[in-house]
């Protein structure tokens, strides 16, 4: 039987030792400590749609509250409306949020045109039409370092000057 010399089982042992340090330092990054992401939606606007469905280009401002950045690859994003679910969307992009700082993403979504209708008739039959419609935004961020954060944020999106 052939064995490895002492010297190659050194190098490895070495640098199986780098390696686990190399991850072990990339895990800091999702350990608890670190405080997770908000987002609020800071608006919502139409896109070209096909056949039977909607879309709309959801802006969302990220605050990333740690003291190293978040590099990501990737948004999902769910919406709700009213406590029911309204569209979802994806998008491939690319970027950082800075430390102690912030980035606004664009992200499609997409609903179909019976979800739609199904939300305004909802809407029009609970009284009187509505200032303010609840939303709820949950979603992940990608990332390479145990798949991204995930996040979630509540709030309301003013229809005030919208025809009715």
């Amino acid at each position: 039987m052939n064995l490895p010399r002492r010297s190659t089982l050194a190098r490895l042992a070495s640098l199986l030792a780098l390696s686990a340090a190399g991850a072990g330092l990339t895990a800091c990054a999702a350990l608890p400590g670190r405080d997770p992401v908000r987002v609020n939606v800071v608006g919502v606007e139409p896109l070209p749609g096909q056949g039977l469905e909607l879309r709309f280009n959801v802006r969302l401002r990220v605050v990333n509250p740690n003291d190293t950045p978040i590099d990501y690859d990737g948004v999902f994003v769910d919406l709700d409306l009213q406590g029911r679910n309204f569209a979802a969307g994806a998008s491939d992009i690319k970027g950082s949020v800075p430390r102690f700082g912030e980035r606004v993403l664009e992200v499609p979504i997409s609903v179909s045109a019976l979800g739609a209708l199904r939300q305004m008739l909802g809407l029009a039959t609970n009284g009187p039409w509505p200032d303010k419609l609840a939303y709820e935004v949950r979603g992940r961020i990608g990332g390479a370092a145990f798949g991204g954060q995930r996040f979630s944020s509540k709030g309301e999106l003013s229809l005030a000057g919208l025809a009715r």
